[in-house]
């Protein structure tokens, strides 16, 4: 029999990577931070993903309310991406989660603007 008193809680978090779910939805919010940015600049700070993963990443997020795709009538065309307030609130989560990996995997922390040595 399920408690019901941790169904909100499960259903809330349930929601809440789903919207996350893949690992490089995380990465690039991170990387996008407080700039709008264009997809070149965006795709060559994530070299490990590719064009077309980050295309639909990027379409999810925007879709999700996380992130805003603004473009520019010019030739050649000009696409540029930032964080709504709702992914914005999301990058101290994600800096949260730098700093965890970092005390128990003994690595730099990849807080923006903020990176420094963890100590054993």
């Amino acid at each position: 029999m399920r408690d019901e008193r941790f169904s909100g809680v499960s259903c809330s978090m349930t929601r809440a990577m789903a919207t996350l779910g893949s690992k490089w939805k995380p990465i690039i919010i991170h990387n996008i931070n407080n700039r709008k940015i264009r997809f070149g600049q965006l795709n060559a700070l994530i070299p490990l993903i590719t064009r077309k993963v980050l295309t639909e990443q990027l379409k999810e997020l925007e879709e999700d309310g996380i992130l805003l795709r603004e473009s520019f009538s010019e030739l050649p065309p000009r696409v540029e991406y930032s964080l709504t307030a709702k992914g914005l609130a999301l990058l101290p989560i994600l800096n949260s989660v730098c700093e965890w990996n970092a005390q128990f995997e003994h690595t730099k922390t990849c807080s923006v603007g903020n990176t420094h040595q963890s100590t054993p």
